[in-house]
């Protein structure tokens, strides 16, 4: 890490020092100790930076596919090579568990690549009647990313605009902007042109709302809360931008009657605490057969004694801290409201008992939650779970969507067919249907206020491209 150049921007094809002086402190959450200070880019270094991708653009764009592709794949490679010292970063800065960063935060940004790539194979022009549609970059893309999954969301984002034939900035949270500068050198060793990828760190009130409203920019891409969504999503509004918002979620895990229940709320259980909770897609709600609660929940509690808070450095960690003072303190909130509505605490121990050093939070499962109280309907982002019995698969489906988030969901049931017709009814973007797995290549995103348009695959990359009819003489 000494050797990344934190102190700088990536513009233009080179590392440059900001308008300003100023750095932001990046502390590791497990310690309270500060790991790094980065650049705090401001509006003028956004300029700057949307100036240099608008130059390089329609050379960039003009790029056929497999040059593309084959930039994306050295990038894989690249990432494979340094996963380790990557994976080392991303535990620093935001506390995943080691573990967890090796395999997910890591491991699954290289499958994102690879399916980028593969995506621009397949990817071609379509004929209706007498009518050629093509598919044309949108231009500069403004790539706004959080801190919980720092390089996927990077990725998920560079991956695809680079794939479109865009070219963009990318700012990452203060929070977790290691990882990003980490990637921008791995970038760097690419030799793409000048300008076509730009990094500029900073602060999401100052240089995330400027590069929203820079009207240099065509493409707008921001992960991250509901609140900070609406705000960006404004700021390109005014500019008549295109905008693609992944907003986070309130997901539920369905178990049908029919289903291994043990299995089934076991994996609820993981899926619920992967990361600390501060996972957009985690299954946060359980949602069992009433006459089989008090089963479920016994299987509630034998999962959650697994997570003890922990050094996340330490590979047999499953439990890390939270990623900031501001984030513990959020989800010891929602836990106080919890107590407040009456809700019972059914698994963990007394949840504000954690270790006095690190923004930690233990694990805790709630049941008897009122339906429209904050812990049941906002997102908390920490390991709590909460469990809801329903009567029939109509009560279930009716709970599911009884949020205004519909990111994604899981349907558990001995019958396939029972189980995808209940996942149909779902108000949800994803649905998984037992224990399948997740799909890098199939497109990610949310119903309603979970955000607008996708990520991933080749849906992801057509968010970064314009659709234009050619009227080809019959």
């Amino acid at each position: 890490m000494e050797s990344l150049p934190l102190d700088s921007l990536y513009v233009d094809g080179r590392w440059t020092g900001p308008a300003a002086d100023e750095t932001i402190a990046v502390e590791n959450p497990a310690t309270e100790e500060i790991v790094g200070r980065v650049a705090a880019g401001d509006a003028r270094d956004v300029r700057r930076a949307v100036d240099a991708a608008r130059a390089a653009f329609p050379s960039w764009a003009a790029t056929e596919a497999p040059e593309r592709a084959a930039h994306l794949r050295a990038l894989r490679d690249l990432l494979v090579e340094n996963q380790a010292e990557m994976a080392g970063l991303i535990t620093r800065e935001m506390g995943s568990p080691l573990s967890f960063s090796r395999r997910v935060q890591v491991g699954l940004p290289v499958k994102v690549l690879e399916s980028y790539a593969d995506a621009l194979a397949a990817d071609g022009e379509e004929r209706i009647g007498h009518s050629l549609v093509v598919r044309e970059a949108a231009g500069v893309v403004a790539a706004i990313t959080p801190w919980n999954y720092p390089l996927h969301q990077a990725v998920a984002k560079v991956g695809a605009a680079l794939a479109a034939g865009c070219t963009l900035v990318l700012k990452p949270s203060e929070l977790a902007p290691l990882s990003a500068c980490f990637l921008t050198t791995l970038i760097d060793a690419l030799g793409l042109p000048p300008g076509v990828f730009n990094l500029v760190p900073g602060r999401g009130t100052e240089a995330g709302r400027a590069l929203a409203a820079d009207p240099g920019v065509d493409v707008v891409s921001f992960t991250g809360s509901l609140a900070a969504g609406r705000e960006v999503g404004s700021a390109a509004a005014l500019g008549v931008k295109k905008v693609c918002l992944e907003l986070g979620g309130k997901s539920a895990t369905v178990v049908l009657p029919d289903a291994d229940l043990e299995t089934a709320v076991t994996d609820a259980a993981h899926g619920a605490l992967h990361n600390a909770g501060q996972t957009c897609s985690a299954r946060s709600r359980l949602l069992v057969p009433r006459a089989r609660l008090d089963e479920a929940l016994d299987v509630v509690r034998s999962v959650l004694a697994a997570y003890v808070p922990g050094d996340p450095m330490d590979p047999a960690c499953r439990l890390g801290p939270l990623a900031s003072r501001a984030q513990r303190d959020r989800v010891l909130g929602y836990l106080r409201a919890a107590e407040r509505s009456g809700a019972r605490q059914v698994a963990g121990p007394s949840w504000d008992r954690a270790p006095s050093l690190g923004h930690y939070v233990t694990p805790s499962a709630w049941t008897q939650v009122p339906p429209n109280s904050p812990p049941a309907q906002e997102e908390i982002f920490g390991p709590v779970l909460t469990v809801h019995p329903f009567d029939d698969d109509a009560d279930a489906v009716a709970q599911a969507n009884a949020t205004r988030y519909g990111l994604a969901a899981t349907v558990w049931s001995a019958d396939t067919g029972r189980a995808t017709a209940v996942a149909r009814r779902l108000r949800a973007g994803q649905v998984d249907i037992n224990d399948a797995s997740f799909n890098p290549a199939a497109p990610f995103g949310g119903y309603r206020q979970s955000g607008v348009g996708r990520e991933l695959g080749r849906h992801g990359i057509q968010e970064f491209q314009e659709l234009k009819s050619l009227q080809l003489p019959s």
